[in-house]
């Protein structure tokens, strides 16, 4: 009931331990001569019946078999691969190092297991509604916090399956991380904020796992983050002469017509895309002679009033946006700055459909618009004509220069002193016309 393949070095086989009818465990064996063998229960089971002895695998007789018969070659494949890479390593080869290749090749996470970084990921992804937020007296993780661990941690383990070993806190040193860099740069191609962004929640949860008293790298205190410069920074906005433009472009489709409706108002009230298509006519709101937008943001749980400016009045007078998606809204805008002829060539980034990567290029402009052009548009439109302390606090930026980055200003020492002369020079003719009037 055996099946084996001879590498100059090794015999790897399978077998079953018994003819009951019933299901038993598949067994893998390794033999590397001078009595040097080693056995494991692989994972998988068979009848006895759909047995081969011919194979040394399950017969191909239905799908559960064929996909155990698959995964035992793929088992069988990857032992000889590990055997070359550990001799030419001097590793030594026994029944543990069988049992984790066994893991690996299956991407096998022993949940039990407090030591594996991608144990902890999952952790904080589970508990993530007890969690306290740091600085905060609150707790429970955004929505937002939670899909950026939930990406890093599928990210990890596409690593793991490149490095060939699953990575453990003890693992976490210089150049483990210098290769982790290289393949999130170099051959996933990621941007430098998202590869950054990696590295960032890798020193997070080495943190948090510290604080736990799990054992960690001295290393990962130094693990160091990165981003694109400011000056690689090439941010699309709408300036108001082109949202006029949109604005009053011919559009036969109901759905280009509702996706503009939510593009001209996010260019107005400077939110996130997500709250953004979260906002409802119960969100609008008019007291004191005063019409606005309230909306709870949903990255920091920030609550922010917003005027409804001109524009967002007009477009919400002729009825209020139905819902859509953040996918179709990407989708439609694009469109409707093509109808509205918004193509000037733009530097910009957009997304590869083969690479599956967004890629630097020049561009029609209405191709590089996306939902984050509307919050980007409204810090840029409004920059100077407002204060920049009301600015930041309806877009959600905590620091000013965090704020003039993302616009790609520098920053104006004067421009406070300006604006106070100009408020000034306003009410003082205003209080010209009262006086004139009594």
């Amino acid at each position: 009931m055996r099946f084996i393949l001879n590498n100059s070095m090794a015999t790897v086989s399978f077998r079953i331990r018994s003819k009951d009818n019933k299901e038993v465990s598949i067994y893998v064996y390794l033999s590397l001569g001078r009595g040097k063998m080693f056995q494991c229960k692989t994972g998988f089971t068979v009848n006895p019946k759909d047995w081969s002895s011919s194979t040394g695998k399950p017969k191909q007789n239905d799908a559960v078999n064929k996909a155990t018969f698959n995964n035992l070659s793929k088992l069988e494949s990857f032992i000889y691969d590990e055997v070359n890479i550990s001799n030419g390593k001097g590793e030594e080869i026994n029944f543990e190092w069988l049992e984790e290749k066994i893991k690996d090749c299956f991407n096998r996470v022993e949940k039990t297991d407090s030591t594996l970084v991608a144990n902890h990921y999952q952790y904080i992804i589970d508990n993530a509604a007890t969690r306290k937020i740091n600085n905060k007296n609150k707790i429970g993780l955004s929505k937002n916090r939670i899909e950026n661990y939930q990406t890093s941690l599928k990210i990890l383990k596409r690593f793991e399956e490149y490095h060939r070993k699953k990575v453990h806190f003890m693992d976490i040193n210089k150049p483990l991380i210098e290769k982790f860099k290289n393949w999130l740069l170099n051959d996933q191609s990621y941007s430098d904020n998202h590869a950054g962004k990696q590295l960032d929640n890798l020193k997070a949860v080495c943190n948090d796992a510290k604080k736990m008293n799990i054992h960690t790298n001295p290393f990962a205190e130094y693990i160091e983050s990165f981003s694109e410069a400011n000056e690689d920074r090439y941010i699309v906005t709408l300036s108001p002469e082109e949202l006029d433009i949109i604005e009053n472009t011919k559009l036969d489709r109901a759905a280009l017509i509702n996706a503009r409706k939510w593009l001209l108002i996010g260019c107005e009230i400077g939110q996130r895309g997500e709250d953004l298509l979260g906002i409802t006519v119960d969100n609008i709101k008019y007291e004191n002679g005063l019409h606005k937008i309230e909306v709870k943001q949903m990255k920091g749980g920030k609550d922010v009033t917003i005027p409804i400016l001109p524009r967002a009045k007009r477009i919400i007078d002729t009825g209020f946006p139905y819902k859509i998606t953040s996918q179709k809204f990407n989708e439609y805008i694009k469109e409707v700055c093509k109808e509205a002829k918004i193509c000037a060539p733009t530097y910009g980034k957009k997304k590869d459909k083969v690479k599956q990567r967004s890629v630097f290029g020049t561009y029609a402009k209405h191709e590089l618009i996306a939902s984050h052009c509307c919050r980007r548009s409204f810090a840029t439109n409004y920059y100077k004509k407002m204060p920049t302390p009301i600015l930041m606090e309806i877009t959600g930026h905590s620091r000013e220069s965090v704020f003039l980055a993302y616009i790609n200003k520098p920053k104006d020492k004067d421009e406070n002193a300006k604006l106070m002369l100009k408020y000034l020079e306003l009410e003082k003719k205003n209080n010209k016309k009262t006086r004139a009037k009594s």
